[in-house]
């Protein structure tokens, strides 16, 4: 018996969030490979921006740089969908079983995709 469950929280990982967006450039919407994708925080980190679900998303290189250090709207770009802390772990909907990750799995888990990003 349970009085209450206790909340889990996903972590903020590169895996996660290009999980998230699903490999998509949230201001174009066009579809990248993970490499072509970076990370762009909306509310930039020069003006106060943190490194948070609601405030990170995935960028292809093109609109990254037109963004700069600007807020998307100073910049002429426009968020395709809001974004916000998913509810479940996200990588749940990628395919693992790909061959052409079995062989990297474990050293891209441990050294790259699982390590929380900070400020």
């Amino acid at each position: 018996r349970y009085d209450r469950v206790p909340k889990t929280r996903v972590r903020l990982s590169r895996r996660n969030l290009f999980a998230r967006d699903a490999n998509r450039c949230q201001y174009c919407g066009r579809k990248f490979r993970t490499t072509d994708l970076s990370i762009d925080h909306v509310i930039p980190r020069s003006r106060g921006g943190h490194t948070t679900w609601a405030n990170v998303v995935c960028a292809c290189l093109e609109c990254n740089v037109r963004k700069g250090g600007r807020m998307p709207a100073e910049a002429g770009l426009h968020l395709v969908r809001e974004p916000k802390a998913p509810r479940f772990s996200p990588v749940i909907t990628l395919h693992a079983r790909d061959p052409k990750y079995r062989s990297w799995q474990q050293f891209l888990d441990a050294a790259y995709w699982h390590v929380e990003l900070r400020d």
